[in-house]
Order: structure tokens, then C-alpha cells, then sequence
């Protein structure tokens, strides 16, 4: 990707190096595996991540839910130069989903509510509750923040086999699509459908979801080809790897456990790769509407 001296967006929150949120009450510990990574929190609020580091094996994942307190202290991280500049990418990344999110949704006499970008270590505290790296990137609607462990990217490459600053574009496009579904109100509409459902229903309902993200971040990448001018050779078919590698399928196959497509939350890998695919070559969010699509 061409993006060096690109405009950095102003919505970054660097938390690397602080140390969690003093003043949280006490907490409800779930303990997950691998799937699903739909996690909720108490008050029917909702984390979506993007949960491909459910992919290291079958250990458990922890997120502890907490009433959260006051902010907390600041403190100087000592980041190296590869993590200073995975941020910079980030923001320049962020700064130009909000270019193209304001242009749509203008266009459809709307205005774009930019979410904030939260980077931690290890982990973190939100409106949604704490969580830990492992589960991955994720977006909290009850705060609009997206958050992102940068050691995420690492893990995306040499763990899961997606290489490549697209792969890692697509993974935060991925996530502001849950930003544009909270904003359009798809969301709770998906929360209050799923009420008393069956685990199965639910977690159809949260591939359609996923899906749709999938999508939206394809319109950003169609956005950031034509408009932007971002993308370069090769660039593409590392976001369509990445997108193939955190399939549902393909990570329950990989960590040695059945496959099991009742539990899926995100989509196969043959399906997260053709949603991405539909927004990126038509540019079109109204080409995204997973919901009425034969699955």
C-alpha cells in the first residue's frame, strides 16, 4: 500500500503502556473456546472481534466484564520503531475509511459519526467491558471505539499466514464496518431479533453480520483503489488470503477440533472471501445486505 505521507487521522487513542483502569468493580469471567466469538457482556451489550486468534489451538479465552471506573493514569510506553510505525499505517489507515464513509453517507444526506480508534498492550478496558489481546481486534458499539492490539498484525502473518499491510488494512476496515452497522442501527436490530433464539439462530445471525462487514470494508477497499489511490500490485489478493484465513471452517479445521457449521460466527472462507470481493468490485454498501441473501 502506498500510504506514507498520507494524512493520519485524529481519532487514535494510544493506551500502549498504560496500565488498566483503576476504580472497576468486580467482574463476571467467561471462559470461551474457539468458538463462538460473539461475546456478550451483561446488559445485552455486544463485542464484535474479528476473533481470528481464536485459531491458537484449543487453550481458553478470558474476558472479564467489568462495572469500569475513572480514566486512567498516563504513562510514557517505550515503543520500538516497528510499533511506531504500525500505528502511523493504522491512523493513515483510519484517516482513510473516514474519507470514504463521510463521502457515502453524505451522498445519502447523512452525516458520518467517526468512531475512535483505541491501541493497547495486552489489555484493555472499554465501555463494553476488559479483554485481553487474545480475543483479537474488536469493536464496542456502547462506546463506538475499535479496539486494536498491534501484535494482532503478527500474529495475523506468521500464525495465520496472511502477510502484508492490506491484510492488516482489511482487519481495521473490518471492524468500522461494525461502526457503520452500529451507526444504521443493523446492529441492535440483530441483538433484538437474536432474543430468545436458539444458540444456531444466533450465530446465523452473527455470520450475516460478519458478512456484511466484510462487505462494507470491501467498499472502503474499492474507495481506497479507485479514489484514494492506495492499493498496489498484489495488494488485493492480501486482503482476499486474510479474509480466507480466519474462516470459520478453516480455523476450527486448524485447530484440530470438528468442524462444526452450527457454531459458525463469521462465515466460512469461501464466504467472507465473496463478501469482501461484492464491496470491493462494486463499491456499492447496497450490495452488502447479507440478510436477504441465500446462504
Amino acid at each position: 500500500m502506498d500510504w506514507r505521507g498520507r494524512r493520519k487521522s485524529s481519532n487514535i487513542e494510544d493506551r500502549r503502556g498504560e496500565p488498566m483502569r483503576a476504580g472497576a468493580g468486580g467482574g463476571l469471567l467467561l471462559l470461551m473456546r474457539i468458538v463462538p466469538w460473539l461475546l456478550r457482556s451483561r446488559g445485552g451489550r455486544v463485542v464484535l472481534a474479528v476473533g481470528v486468534v481464536a485459531f491458537f489451538g484449543a487453550r481458553m479465552m478470558g474476558i472479564d466484564l467489568l462495572q469500569l471506573g475513572g480514566p486512567a493514569p498516563q504513562q510514557t510506553a517505550s515503543l520500538s520503531a516497528e510499533e511506531q510505525q504500525l500505528a502511523e499505517f493504522v491512523s493513515v489507515v483510519l484517516a482513510d475509511t473516514e474519507q470514504t464513509w463521510q463521502t457515502i453517507f453524505s451522498e445519502s444526506g447523512n452525516r458520518y459519526e467517526e468512531p475512535t480508534l483505541v491501541l493497547f498492550s495486552q489489555r484493555v478496558a472499554s465501555a463494553c467491558g476488559s479483554a485481553s489481546a487474545a480475543v483479537g481486534p474488536f469493536y464496542c458499539p456502547a462506546d463506538r471505539k475499535v479496539y486494536l492490539d498491534l501484535s494482532f498484525f503478527r500474529d495475523l502473518d506468521r500464525q495465520l499466514g496472511a502477510p502484508g499491510d492490506f491484510a492488516q488494512a482489511y482487519v481495521v476496515a473490518h471492524e468500522v464496518g461494525h461502526h457503520i452497522q452500529t451507526l444504521l442501527g443493523i446492529s441492535q436490530k440483530v441483538r433484538v431479533t437474536g432474543q430468545g433464539k436458539s444458540p444456531a439462530v444466533v450465530n446465523a445471525l452473527s455470520v450475516r453480520q460478519e458478512l456484511q462487514a466484510d462487505c462494507l470494508a470491501g467498499v472502503w477497499g474499492h474507495a481506497a483503489h479507485n479514489y484514494s489511490q492506495l492499493l498496489e500490485p498484489g495488494d488485493l489478493e492480501e486482503a482476499l488470503q486474510a479474509a480466507a484465513a480466519i474462516g470459520d471452517d478453516r480455523l476450527q479445521g486448524r485447530s484440530g477440533g470438528e468442524v462444526v457449521p452450527d457454531s459458525f460466527t463469521h462465515g466460512t472462507s469461501a464466504q467472507r472471501v465473496e463478501w469482501f470481493r461484492r464491496g470491493f468490485d462494486s463499491g456499492d454498501m447496497g450490495q452488502c445486505d447479507t440478510f436477504s441473501a441465500q446462504m
